[in-house]
């Protein structure tokens, strides 16, 4: 029995999957936290990726591969030594870079039409540029950028050649999924010149083997990915299918055959990890509004939940603008939130509660809107993420998208998908091996609520 392995280098930890490489199941797995913050030295990754694995979770394991938070951007000196912290994709300290970028390119139409989408702050390019303008001397000592899995497969092959795969190195600014290629002429725009880029691995491909002290050889590197592509193939998601992700960013993206160019910047025209494309909209604020929400009122999030379910759809008229941290979609990085229409007969915890989950629900349901408006087709939508667990949110989710919502077993998706890739370059085959889908899945059905998308997108548009 092949046992292969998954890391998921997240935001908020390090979480790692150890399954049997034909049938997928689970034998163990680990996980490790980060620090918080917008912007992490990539060492402390590191740490907690050997942290997790400690205790034997690697022995035995034929092959692994990482896949991890995208857009961040790690700049290496010419020795290959980190040069400052890392700065996340949720750093939105580039608001104003990615703006002048987006003008010196000629508009945002002549962006999407370059590499699939147009910056905004989470994107490696503008943090490239903020880099340049603000801290030139480190500037000067960055010879080389890497997005954080990157990163982190190198340091677990030791060699000397960094790589990365298509779908991560979409979300850069400067990729070309459409034509599979780096445009190093954006580089250039943001930075004043083209630093050395990770070399683009085929999909499944060995780049190279375990031998990173402190960890047990494994033999098969797989390229690793991006963290939304990765869910997508722990998923097993593929054309129709539309994954919702209420986790600490909100995401809605979906497998495609075909490229996307949308000029408004709403959807990015990210590729995925097995050569098709993997169209993506953003949200800045998901679960921690949720989290946000329960602590206001002074309850747990069970108790938040309850609270929820014990209001009627509408929130008595309440809607929450959840942009707690800036927003992302749209591209709003200075917002605040709002909670709007208070009166006297609505403010209750009941209603407070329902208003935050049906605030982070239509912005979502905004996203998957945007993804059919660039001819994305949606035959199931698929809730995943730390959100779904939540009662309200998956009662309450079929109601605010219009559709019936399909919530997989719990699992660690991202590492899940990380893992599979791992076994897909285990075997060598032309596509990923099959997985045994777990029975163990809900389908939320619910009348739709429209009034409240309507009153959501009048806040939305007025604010």
């Amino acid at each position: 029995m092949p046992l292969v392995a998954g890391v998921d280098s997240s935001t908020q930890a390090t979480k790692i999957v150890v399954r049997d490489a034909e049938t997928g199941e689970l034998v163990r797995q680990a996980r490790a936290p980060h620090p918080d913050g917008t912007e992490v030295d990539p060492r402390a990754w590191w740490e907690a990726l050997t942290g997790a694995a400690s205790g034997g979770l690697l022995d035995g394991v034929s092959a692994i591969a990482v896949a991890g938070q995208q857009h961040g951007m790690v700049a290496l000196d010419a020795e290959g030594g980190v040069v400052r912290p890392a700065l996340l994709w949720n750093d939105t300290r580039s608001a104003a870079a990615a703006a002048d970028l987006t003008a010196e390119l000629g508009g945002p139409a002549a962006w999407s039409e370059a590499v699939g989408l147009v910056p905004v702050p989470s994107f490696t390019v503008t943090k490239l540029r903020w880099l340049a303008e603000h801290e030139p001397a480190n500037a000067a000592r960055t010879e080389g950028v890497l997005l954080p899995h990157d990163w982190l497969t190198q340091r677990l092959t030791g060699a000397d050649e960094a790589v990365t795969d298509r779908g991560d190195a979409s979300g850069t600014g400067y990729y070309d999924p459409a034509a599979d290629r780096y445009r190093t002429d954006l580089l250039t725009l943001a930075f004043g010149r083209a630093p050395r880029t990770p070399r683009v691995a085929a999909p499944a491909e060995t780049v190279g083997a375990v031998r990173a002290r402190g960890l047990p050889p494994i033999d098969v590197v797989a390229p690793g990915t991006g963290d939304n592509m990765a869910a997508a193939l722990g998923l097993g998601a593929g054309p129709g299918d539309v994954v919702v992700s209420v986790g600490t960013s909100g995401t809605a993206f979906a497998v495609a055959d075909a490229p996307t160019s949308d000029a408004t910047g709403t959807v990015a025209g990210f590729a995925d990890a097995t050569g098709r494309y993997l169209p993506l909209v953003c949200t800045l604020n998901a679960a921690r509004v949720l989290n946000a929400g329960a602590a206001a009122l002074g309850v747990d999030l069970a108790a938040f939940d309850r609270l929820a379910l014990a209001a009627e759809p509408g929130a008595g008229g309440l809607s929450l603008l959840p942009y707690l941290d800036g927003e992302r979609t749209p591209d709003r990085p200075d917002a605040t939130g709002r909670l709007d229409g208070l009166t006297r007969a609505n403010l209750r915890p009941e209603t407070m509660a329902r208003a935050f989950v049906e605030g982070v629900l239509c912005g979502l349901a905004d996203a998957v809107d945007a993804l059919t408006g660039n001819g994305v087709p949606v035959r199931r939508v698929l809730l995943i993420g730390g959100g779904a667990r939540s009662a309200a949110v998956r009662d309450i989710a079929p109601r605010i998208l219009g559709r019936p919502v399909t919530v997989p077993a719990e699992s660690e998706y991202v590492a899940d998908g990380a893992a599979r890739q791992a076994a897909w370059a285990l075997a060598g085959t032309a596509e990923p091996p099959v997985w045994r889908a777990s029975a163990d899945t809900a389908v939320f059905e619910a009348d739709p609520t429209p009034r409240v998308r309507e009153r959501y997108a009048a806040v939305r548009d007025g604010h």
